[in-house]
């Protein structure tokens, strides 16, 4: 902010008196004007801390939004999914899986023909069950989900996880209604029943919540594959652009589809998950 303050017109009278004049008679009067420089004075507003929305920034209910999805859906949210691989274990010691370009196959697979398209699906179906209130259908999509999981260590790896996210919101992230969505339910909620539920609880819209919880899904994958070919980091990100697109397309169908749509096409992955049971050296528990 710039103020540009005026002064006025100074005028100064000189008065000569030379020595020769006559008592009380002036000779010479000289009248001199200046004129004032302006003068500008530049004043500095300073910045202020307001709560009022600057252009460019998230909604605060946005904002919030985006701050659970980022906690609840980060490695570093507690409910142990680094300890499972989801059969991955066995794809590796098969030869199944043994780098960048056979990984991103089996990964693409299962996001969009197997667990992770069935698993978007139960979320989305749990969510709007969630938000409506409707107790019943909730029920039956839990008992559904709990039913479509291929083995006995992918029951644990879900169930574990979607009892650890519940246990953890209701402590630390709690909600109105979250109980009683929570006791609606006739068997434990898997892991993206847990999701759905809980979102919908906390108002965060269904959308972003899909398309973070399968690129935390994606990510968990390759973490796992990290470990087992071995695979650098950069060629970890390398696999996860490859499936970007993926994680889109099975957003936009789990969205769109409804529990009629729901089945499996990756036989060798649920064959994964079943030998990897009997498997003599483990790292994961799945």
């Amino acid at each position: 902010m710039r103020i540009t303050i005026m002064a006025p017109v100074t005028t100064i009278i000189t008065i000569m008196i030379t020595p020769r004049m006559t008592m009380g008679m002036i000779t010479t009067i000289t009248t001199t004007s200046i004129a004032t420089i302006p003068t500008t004075t530049t004043a500095t507003s300073m910045l202020m801390t307001t709560n009022e929305p600057v252009a460019g920034d998230l909604a605060e209910r946005e904002a919030a939004a985006l701050y659970r999805l980022m906690t609840w859906l980060s490695p570093a949210f507690p409910v142990g999914g680094f300890s499972y691989s989801s059969g991955i274990e066995w794809a590796v010691e098969a030869g199944d899986i043994t780098d960048i370009a056979t990984l991103a196959d089996w990964l693409d697979a299962m996001l969009g023909e197997g667990s992770g398209f069935c698993d978007a699906t139960f979320l989305v179906q749990a969510y709007r069950a969630a938000e409506a209130g409707e107790d019943a259908a909730l029920s039956d999509v839990a008992e559904l989900a709990a039913a479509f999981v291929p083995s006995r260590e992918r029951q644990l790896e879900t169930t574990s996880q979607g009892r650890a996210f519940i246990d953890i919101s209701r402590a630390a992230w709690d909600a109105d209604g979250l109980d009683a969505m929570v006791a609606a339910c006739r068997t434990s909620m898997v892991y993206p029943v847990a999701v759905g539920v809980v979102a919908a609880m906390h108002g965060v819209p269904l959308a972003p919540t899909l398309h973070a919880f399968l690129h935390a899904l994606v990510s968990n994958w390759i973490s796992a594959a990290s470990r087992l070919i071995p695979l650098g980091q950069t060629d970890s990100q390398r696999v996860l652009v490859k499936l970007e697109a993926a994680v889109a397309a099975t957003a936009h169908r789990a969205l769109n589809a409804t529990l009629d749509d729901l089945g499996s096409a990756t036989f060798r992955a649920d064959l994964a998950g079943l030998r990897h049971e009997t498997q003599y050296t483990r790292l994961f528990r799945s």
